[in-house]
């Protein structure tokens, strides 16, 4: 993505959860810097959970090398004991040019570095693709209109109402244009799958459910955090009694209370109809792919989880292609034999009594979530 960045020539837009400047994830904000110097336009927008403000001294040199910077929905006084405020940007996008774009669950953050847990022993286990071709154009639209709604918004809280409407106005315009459809180059079927609180509240989970109904003999699917509402988690089930042979690679080291928890208390159903499950534990999982049958795969910002499915906004690139497909599907099956441990059926029952309370009470805390969300899951 740097070496994109410092050869752009007119335009860059970065979207990102997290935006932290330790080791090597400052080249990318070096790489916003000289473009802008340059005189590329470069717009930058990050979360305002994953990125509260950005680590000093950035705000002024990106100010003054001439890049547009925001941050989506600060979190105010109040912050996280507001339900509303739970509808984050999590999406990982990247256009440059309008010629090369990058999606996939990747941060601005270093592999070797956590903000939670500092310094990692192995690197974070992750994915992006880079994208050439029809699908660019899609994924800068989609940013376009993004940023035309965060101008609006923050005029509008000025008061500036005639510079909002035309902010509307424009963003409406983008929209026209966002068709989102699939788009074929050097062989290559692929399409972007957007979730929001919009018009695509659930094309992700319905782009999973189809592909998992559809699976004939295999499918592979990493999640780092992994709660599936009722319907996937029926269709992997589904998928497993009909023969499919379903791997799931799930995050093995303990990171946050509830996903890692209530993770657990789903996975007596799907053990019982012979799923495997495997915990990666070298470091942090926090790829969010799938393969089924060696020919569909996707790769996106989405967990499969109630903040992911029903909240945030999420991109994925969904890819018809076996050649990118196996390749992904190499690389999981690789980190399953050499970096995970299977899910052992018996002692998963055998647990302690501890860890089954500390299951149930993290599940019933995602359900207490939905339900100030007023959600269904």
């Amino acid at each position: 993505m740097v070496q994109a960045m410092d050869a752009g020539l007119h335009e860059i837009r970065l979207e990102t959860y997290i935006l932290d400047v330790h080791g090597g994830a400052e080249q990318v904000m070096q790489a916003l810097e000289r473009a802008a110097l340059r005189g590329v336009s470069v717009a930058l927008v990050v979360d305002g959970v994953g990125t509260p403000a950005l680590p000093a001294p950035w705000p002024q040199r990106l100010t003054a090398a001439g890049v547009q910077w925001r941050v989506f929905a600060p979190l105010g006084r109040l912050g996280l004991l507001l339900p509303s405020r739970w509808r984050r940007l999590h999406r990982k996008l990247c256009v440059v040019d309008g010629e090369i774009a990058f999606c996939g669950g990747i941060n601005v953050l270093d592999d070797w570095f956590d903000p939670n847990h500092g310094a990692l022993q192995a690197p974070r286990f992750d994915f992006a693709v880079r994208v050439t071709g029809p699908l660019v154009q899609e994924v800068h639209a989609v940013m376009s209109q993004f940023w035309w709604r965060i101008q609006a918004a923050q005029r509008a809280k000025q008061v500036d109402w005639k510079g909002a409407w035309q902010a509307l106005q424009q963003a409406v315009q983008d929209k026209r244009h966002v068709g989102i459809t699939p788009t074929a180059a050097n062989g290559a079927l692929a399409e972007l799958v957007l979730r929001d609180n919009l018009r695509y509240r659930t094309r992700i989970e319905r782009a999973y459910r189809q592909a998992l109904g559809d699976a004939r003999y295999d499918i592979v699917l990493a999640n780092a955090y992994f709660l599936p509402g009722r319907k996937i988690r029926k269709s992997l089930i589904h998928a497993a009694q009909r023969g499919v042979r379903v791997r799931l690679l799930l995050q093995g080291r303990y990171e946050y209370f509830m996903q890692f928890h209530a993770a657990h208390a789903l996975y007596a159903p799907l053990l019982a109809a012979g799923i495997e499950i495997y915990e990666y534990t070298p470091s942090f999982l926090h790829a969010k792919v799938a393969v089924v049958d060696g020919r569909w795969a996707t790769v996106g910002s989405s967990n499969m989880d109630p903040l992911s499915l029903l909240l945030a906004r999420e991109a994925n690139v969904v890819v018809q292609n076996e050649l990118f497909a196996q390749d992904l599907q190499r690389c999981l099956e690789q980190a399953i034999r050499v970096d995970a441990q299977r899910v052992d059926p018996l002692r998963y029952t055998q647990r302690s009594l501890r860890l089954k309370v500390f299951d149930a009470m993290a599940y019933l805390l995602m359900r207490v979530m939905l339900f100030l969300n007023g959600k269904r899951y």
